[in-house]
């Protein structure tokens, strides 16, 4: 799929660094690709924190904004967060 506008919410920014939830069915290896963030480049800044729900198989990772030329966005590949429980 592509980048969808309505997924992406910005939650919280201090100090010219901000924090955004992303909810999409894509799966991470297609939300860090290079240029898939490419129409919020008006809003993302480098050093940005997005935290990335994939929807279709609850995943979640930690991804920061890499870079951000105006026009192209790259993201980092994306911590996982460990979605486990054991009891």
């Amino acid at each position: 799929m592509a980048y969808s506008a309505s997924g992406l919410h910005r939650m919280a920014g201090a100090s010219g660094v901000q924090l955004f939830i992303y909810q999409s069915t894509d799966a991470i290896a297609t939300v860090n690709t290079a240029g898939y963030f490419n129409d919020a480049a008006g809003m993302l800044n480098v050093r940005d924190l997005i935290i990335v729900m994939d929807t279709n198989t609850p995943t979640t990772h930690f991804c920061t904004v890499l870079s951000n030329t105006g026009s192209v966005v790259d993201v980092s590949d994306g911590t996982a967060v460990a979605e486990t429980d054991g009891d």
